[in-house]
């Protein structure tokens, strides 16, 4: 009667094991069928991502592209503005140096001294006229660069 104790004992230990076994598996099932779905939306949200960035670099380049346009012909404009400008300045300096040589050709030691006070003034107009030149394309370079927001928080 043990024996047969025994076997009822290891047939239901069996029984049990194959049941929790057969849960294992069931659930094994489900992780994966999870684990695809899961795939599956990982793809998906993949695919979606790339094409909003790739959307996104592709209005971003246009963007820069436009402003790269806008910012050189707004330069082109501003130098030619500025180098006529120039222009009529060293045209009105160079008449009136004209003006003065004849008028003091009589005076050599005059002549000398205007002269060199002449060439200085306009060394130091030159000078000054590049660095306002300077300074103003800079500080359009500036503004241009914080009304479009490069570099500067």
């Amino acid at each position: 009667m043990t024996s047969l104790k025994v076997e009822i004992e290891i047939a239901d230990i069996l029984k049990d094991m194959q049941s929790k076994q057969e849960n294992i598996l069931e659930e094994i099932k489900e992780i994966k069928i999870g684990q695809v779905k899961l795939e599956g939306r990982v793809e998906s949200l993949d695919k979606r991502l790339s094409g909003q960035i790739e959307t996104l670099d592709k209005k971003l380049s246009g963007q820069i592209e436009a402003l790269d346009e806008k910012l050189s012909g707004r330069i082109e404009t501003l130098d030619k503005k500025l180098s006529g400008r120039i222009d009529s300045l060293d045209e009105r300096l160079s008449g009136q140096i004209e003006t003065l040589d004849e008028k003091l050709s009589g005076q050599i030691k005059t002549l000398d001294t205007k002269v060199e006070q002449i060439d200085k003034r306009v060394a130091y107009q030159e000078f000054i006229n590049r660095g306002v030149l300077i300074g103003l394309i800079l500080a359009l370079l500036g503004g241009a660069a914080k009304i479009f927001g490069f570099g500067v928080n």
